[in-house]
């Protein structure tokens, strides 16, 4: 290989508009579509990879050092084309309820989406395939380009949205083809540059990012009278404004209550989940706020130290002010929320965001104070009902949080969940028993004396009080319930007739659900035969909306009508997309042996498993850090930057030694890996709560070291097998790039897949196996 230093730049630039790409593409799914099917991305990266290695395996006469200037150019036009195609494929998760066909528009997404990460994986293949003798230079440039592409477009996501920067993160590839020898090549680099330029400047309809119109935004805006008022975007999440019918903000309001509701304004988040900000028009205009379930706390007693955790639009931060609280805390996990209604509503609202507002996951900001609550109120309710996808991790419903909620209560004080009600009951009866399982833990056994709950005609405030409810608080609930025709769901003592009055339902099988879990000998034989999986939530595995039982899925389909629709929330739609992700894979790994060069191929394929687990074992670690550092990093957005940025850099680092130091390319860092992998699996979770309470700087400062010595080992491997098998077969290589993309193509899924079942410790273990087995191959091969 010419050493020629613009070749590694080449890499450089091409990985780093690649992997900017990808992050991009995170967000753009995430408003368009939902925050889980980012997952795709990662896939959809790998699979092109992938595809680059099957064709320079088909085609040999590709793998032409002078092509990656090329490569560059064509890769700097597919990343924009790429998204405006995809902008224009009619995929909604919602519609597959009742279309198969939507099936097809996933594929078509791969399909369009890959082929930018396709002409990026020639630029790598390329190299490797012609100088694997210089394997570690060119995969450390690969994952150092990578991580400072993560790094580089967190700077541009905080200037614009993710829809208008996609035009500008295909210039690092541009730059790569300017910067070579070649007129016409220079001259199409620089129309490339001017065109995205103007789709950048100008934004004509074509760019503008296509929602769901079964999202909450999408629907809002359809209402007769509705208007948008402003968009705000961040790394964090997309925020929009508006004035609509649709938003009538008063979870459960009381039938009795016929006056006319404030001015409310309507916020979206990632055009889904809807709130509003309430004018604050005087105390007589927010009397509606005393018929709202979640005024229960209040009426039981005097609240004066209160902690409204996640208050969105700030409704429960008005209900504390109503009711006199005398100091309100607000922890809100969005920042961009804060800011917006502090600087563009703070009059409307009446300055709901004061200096007692924090930005962060609450459990994390109440790890490190010592404060005590009267009340810490918790609402899961947006502008209308809607259930979290199961396959998005929730940190805040775990075990382990509510046994930090509680921890921070004051001796008489209350933790209050206000949610919609959504049949069948699971997401109620999930948070009753998590509850039953921390107060268990704190060595409270009489959880069925400190639960109550009543429910209005469409939601339910579930209150769990420290010490156990007082005869006087129980006839306070009563007479609340009764004087606002709400029905007690469960209170000590609670008689079955008491249930079922103002709103009657089919049965008082919803306030026998909640007497079984609260009673000690009933609650295991009722959670087993319970049609859905209401268990507690636990860090390990946070997929808090996760609830099918795979033995009860043809009962659960009569019950939900027969429609598919549920399942898909469930998470379902991974099984589908992995077996789509999986015949493609197939596909592409069958194509070189299909092509008649299996005479090229016999030397050298008893090294090919390796690649194909270091693929599994590199994309299980990754997913799986990700998912652990959400809860210390409070934001999936920071997250994966933090991932990103210190697992590939670092990793580029311990490719770049490997070139240099023959020492490093053993077999043995293989088990060296495994070993540091367990490792980590059973301190990430201590370590990840002891560094919580950090300022973020400091938080993802400790991280970066924290990921760093596992990263720079994991550089090492993939360029010393690539070396070794460059030595018995250079034909082989581009196959071998092409296994290592196609099982990094499944394992992201898989690792989902399989957190849900077993946790992100077993993903983790299971990667560490795959480097054992990675090592037990890489030494029988060097003999």
């Amino acid at each position: 290989m010419n050493k020629d230093p613009k070749i590694t730049v080449v890499i450089f630039l091409c990985s780093s508009a690649s992997l900017a790409f990808e992050v991009l593409l995170s967000r753009i799914f995430s408003v368009s579509l939902w925050y889980h099917f980012a997952y795709m991305i990662i896939s959809i990266a790998m699979l092109g990879f992938a595809a680059s290695g099957v064709l320079l395996s088909l085609l040999p006469q590709l793998k032409n050092i002078d092509n990656l200037p090329r490569y560059a150019l064509c890769l700097g036009i597919a990343i924009p084309i790429g998204y405006l195609l995809a902008n224009q494929v009619p995929f909604d998760p919602v519609r597959l309820a009742w279309q198969k066909s939507e099936l097809f528009h996933v594929g078509l997404y791969y399909l369009v989406l890959a082929v930018p990460f396709f002409f990026a994986g020639l630029v790598v293949a390329t190299s490797f395939a012609v100088a694997s003798d210089q394997a570690g230079r060119i995969y450390g440039a690969d994952l150092l380009g990578a991580g400072f592409g993560s790094l580089g477009v967190l700077l541009l996501m905080e200037a614009m949205a993710p829809e208008r920067g996609v035009f500008l993160i295909a210039s690092p590839a541009l730059a790569a083809a300017l910067i070579n020898r070649g007129r016409m090549l220079r001259i199409a680099a620089l129309l490339a540059i001017l065109a995205n330029l103007a789709l950048f400047r100008f934004q004509p309809g074509f760019t503008q990012l296509r929602i769901s119109p079964y999202k909450g935004l999408s629907s809002a805006l359809r209402y007769p009278g509705a208007e948008h008022l402003r968009t705000y975007s961040s790394p964090f999440s997309r925020i929009d404004t508006f004035l609509s019918p649709a938003v009538r903000y008063a979870p459960g309001l009381s039938l009795r209550y016929q006056e006319q509701l404030p001015k409310q304004i309507g916020i979206a988040v990632d055009g889904g989940e809807i709130s509003a900000v309430t004018g604050d028009a005087g105390r007589k205009a927010l009397t509606f706020l005393e018929y709202l379930p979640s005024a229960l706390p209040y009426a039981l007693g005097k609240r004066d130290d209160v902690l409204v955790l996640d208050p969105g639009g700030g409704l429960q931060i008005l209900l504390a002010r109503h009711y006199g609280a005398g100091r309100i805390s607000a922890v809100e996990a969005n920042p961009d929320l804060i800011r917006i209604i502090h600087d563009d509503f703070h009059g409307f609202s009446g300055g709901i965001y004061d200096d007692r507002t924090w930005s962060g996951l609450g459990r994390s900001w109440l790890m490190g104070r010592s404060d005590r609550f009267d009340l810490i109120d918790i609402s899961l309710q947006g502008a209308e009902p809607s259930g979290g996808f199961a396959i998005s991790e929730d940190y805040r419903f775990t075990v382990e949080a509510f046994r930090e909620y509680l921890a921070h209560l004051k001796d008489n004080g209350v933790l209050c969940f206000n949610l919609f009600i959504l049949p069948p009951p699971r997401i109620e009866l999930r948070i009753v028993s998590t509850a039953v399982s921390a107060l268990e833990d704190m060595g409270i056994s009489d959880a069925a004396g400190r639960i109550a709950a009543v429910r209005s005609w469409g939601s339910v405030t579930i209150l769990v009080k420290k010490s156990p409810l007082t005869p006087a608080e129980l006839a306070t609930l009563r007479r609340f319930a009764g004087e606002r025709w709400f029905d007690p769901v469960y209170y000590p003592g609670v008689k079955p007739d008491e249930t079922n009055r103002f709103v009657k339902t089919a049965g008082t099988d919803y306030a026998g659900a909640f007497a079984a879990i609260l009673s000690p000998t009933e609650r295991d034989s009722f959670t087993e035969r319970y049609l859905f999986d209401i268990r507690p939530a636990h860090d390990e595995a946070p997929f808090f909306h996760h609830f099918l039982k795979l033995d009860k899925i043809r009962d659960i389909y009569r019950t939900m009508g027969k429609k598919w629709q549920f399942f898909l929330e469930e998470g379902y739609i991974l099984p589908a997309v992995f077996i789509q992700v999986l015949l493609l894979s197939l596909l592409l790994l069958l194509m070189p042996t299909l092509a008649g060069r299996k005479q090229e191929y016999a030397t050298g394929k008893n090294l090919l498993p390796c690649f194909a687990l270091l693929g599994l074992g590199f994309m299980f670690v990754e997913v799986s850090l990700i998912q652990k550092l959400i809860l210390p990093l409070e934001n999936p957005s920071y997250a994966v930057a933090a991932v990103l940025a210190s697992l590939l850099i670092s990793s580029g680092c311990g490719s770049l030694l490997s070139h240099r130091h023959a020492g490093l390319r053993r077999p043995a860092t293989l088990a060296v890996i495994a070993l540091l992998t367990v490792v980590y699996a059973l301190l990430l979770p201590p370590v990840t709560n002891a560094i919580a309470p950090l300022m973020l700087p400091s938080k993802i400062i400790t991280l970066f070291l924290l990921i760093a010595p596992l990263g720079l080992l994991m550089g090492i491997p993939f360029p010393t097998a690539l070396s070794l098998l460059g030595e018995r077969n250079p034909q082989l290589i581009p196959w071998a790039w092409a296994i290592n993309g196609c099982f990094s193509v499944l394992a992201p899924i898989l690792a989902v897949i399989l957190a849900m079942a077993t946790g992100f410790k077993g993903v983790l273990l299971l990667a560490a196996g795959a480097y054992f087995l990675a090592y037990l191959n890489l030494k029988q091969e060097r003999g």
